[in-house]
Formats: C-alpha cells, sequence, structure tokens
C-alpha cells in the first residue's frame, strides 16, 4: 500500500522571484535609513541601547540573505556553489535552513548533500 503524498513543489516562476527580490531591496534600503536614523536618535538623546540596533541589524542581514537566495535561484546552482552554498544529490540548489530538497524531496543531511569547495563569491 503506497502512502499518500502531499501535492509537488513548484518552484515559483523567475518572475515572481523577480518580483519579490525588489520588494525586498526597497523594505532594505527603508530598514537601512531608519536604522541610522534610529542611531543618530540615540546619539543625540544619550541613550544608546545596543540590543535595539543588534535586533534591527539581525533583520537587514537576514533580508539580505533572502536576496542573495533569490539571486542563486535566478542565476541557477554556480552562483549558489561560489556563495558556499549547499546542493542535493540531484543538483538543485538547497535553500538556506531548508530540510528538505525542493526539486527531489530528499531530506538534507550530510550524507545527502554535496557541499562546494569555491572559495570566495562570484562577482
Amino acid at each position: 500500500m503506497s502512502v499518500p503524498r502531499g501535492p509537488a513543489y513548484v518552484a515559483p516562476s523567475p518572475r515572481e522571484l523577480k518580483r519579490e527580490r525588489k520588494r525586498l531591496l526597497l523594505v532594505r534600503e527603508d530598514r537601512l535609513r531608519d536604522l541610522g536614523g534610529l542611531a543618530l536618535e540615540m546619539y543625540k538623546r544619550d541613550r544608546f541601547n545596543t540590543g535595539l540596533v543588534v535586533e534591527r541589524c539581525a533583520e537587514l542581514v537576514a533580508l539580505e540573505a533572502r536576496v542573495q537566495e533569490i539571486d542563486a535561484l535566478l542565476d541557477g546552482t554556480v552562483s549558489l556553489r561560489g556563495a558556499g552554498g549547499s546542493v542535493c544529490i540531484c543538483s538543485a540548489p538547497l535553500l538556506l535552513g531548508a530540510q528538505f530538497c525542493a526539486t527531489c524531496g530528499r531530506p538534507v543531511s550530510a550524507s545527502s548533500v554535496a557541499a562546494s569547495t569555491a572559495s570566495g563569491p562570484r562577482e
């Protein structure tokens, strides 16, 4: 007896990825500008809150990571390998934090991932 499987994963279209990337870059610009204003106001009032600055910086880093993932998906696995990302046995790029391959559905583990040995990001 076979186990019923859920719907197959459908990768977003390049158009959707480009739209998301553009939106994320706009959000990143706003957050970066807000971070500068926040730091200035904290300086003016001599009430610097390190935790708040770290939290806002972490949000920016997460946005940049997602933009890099989208770039890797749009460019194919070559840029992902150049950035030190992981690739499944089936040669599909693995998104950061993924537990399963989006293409073949295999669980992500040390034995099923072919990590890149290339050093340095591609420019």
